[in-house]
C-alpha cells in the first residue's frame, strides 16, 4: 500500500468511526488469513491506513485497503417502536376480563418486563437463529430489512404514568421510510399472531393473589411508533433543556 494522504486518513476515518461492523471477503495473508464471512468491530484506523478490527472469532488483525477486501458497515443503533398496552384480569363473579385503568396497570410493570424476559429466553432456546435474532428470525422476506435490522424483542416501559410495550430494534445503519413501515408490520403480526397472542394467555400471578393477562395488542386504540413519532414534542423539550 502506498503512502496515504491526511486528507485520504481523515476522509476514512470520518467514513468508517470506530464501532463500525466490518465483513470480510478476502484477506491476503499467506500465513493465518481470517475466514472469509468472518464479521468483526472496528477498533481504529492507524496513521498508515491499516484497519484494526477486533474479529467476531477472538482475534485482532488488521486489514489493508487494496490488499485485502472487506466491507464496512455502518455503526448499528437501537430502535425503539412504541405500542400501547392493556392489562386484564378475571372477577370470581365475571366470566369477562376486566381491563385495568392505564396507571394501574403501569404498576405492573416489573412484572410484566420479567414476564416478557422470560417469554424471550424459552424463545431463544428454539435455537441459534432465535437466541441472535430474537423476533426477526421470524421475518420471512429476502429484503434490505432482513440484512438491517439485527436483531428485535420486546420489552415494556412506562412513560406518562402509561404502560406502552416496546420492540427493541438493534439496526445496521439507516432505514428507509419504506424499511420502516415494513419492519412495523412484521412487529404488529408478532404483536397480534405471534409472539404477543401466546404471551396474553399466560396468566402473571402478582400481589394480593391477582393473576394479570398484558396485551401487546388490541383492536382499538393502538399503533405502532417510533419514540420520536410517539413522544417528539417530549423529547424536543428535553433537548432544549
Amino acid at each position: 500500500m502506498g503512502q496515504i494522504t491526511r486528507s485520504r486518513l481523515s476522509f476514512l476515518r470520518e467514513q468508517y468511526p470506530a464501532g463500525s461492523r466490518v465483513r470480510l471477503r478476502e484477506m491476503r495473508d499467506p500465513y493465518c488469513p481470517v475466514r472469509p464471512g468472518t464479521t468483526g468491530t472496528l477498533a481504529y484506523i492507524d496513521d498508515v491506513g491499516t484497519f484494526h478490527v477486533r474479529w467476531d472469532d477472538g482475534r485482532d488483525l488488521g486489514l489493508i485497503p487494496g490488499e485485502d477486501r472487506f466491507s464496512v458497515l455502518p455503526p448499528q443503533q437501537t430502535l425503539k417502536l412504541y405500542m400501547p398496552m392493556t392489562v386484564g384480569y378475571l372477577d370470581g363473579g365475571c366470566p369477562e376480563e376486566i381491563v385495568m385503568g392505564s396507571q394501574e396497570a403501569a404498576e405492573y410493570a416489573p412484572e410484566i418486563i420479567s414476564a416478557l424476559d422470560w417469554e424471550r429466553r424459552e424463545m431463544e432456546e428454539d435455537g441459534p437463529e432465535e437466541a441472535e435474532r430474537g423476533l426477526m428470525a421470524y421475518y420471512y422476506e429476502e429484503d434490505s430489512v432482513e440484512e438491517k435490522v439485527q436483531s428485535c424483542h420486546f420489552t415494556a416501559e412506562v412513560r406518562d404514568r402509561q404502560l406502552w410495550g416496546v420492540a427493541v430494534c438493534r439496526v445496521q445503519g439507516e432505514l428507509t421510510e419504506d424499511e420502516l413501515e415494513r419492519l412495523k408490520e412484521h412487529i404488529t403480526g408478532q404483536a397480534s399472531d405471534g409472539f404477543g397472542e401466546g404471551f396474553e394467555q399466560r396468566e402473571i400471578p402478582v400481589a394480593d393473589g391477582l393473576e394479570i393477562y398484558p396485551h401487546l395488542w388490541q383492536r382499538r386504540g393502538w399503533s405502532i411508533q417510533t419514540e420520536q413519532e410517539q413522544f417528539g414534542q417530549q423529547l424536543g423539550g428535553m433537548v432544549l433543556g
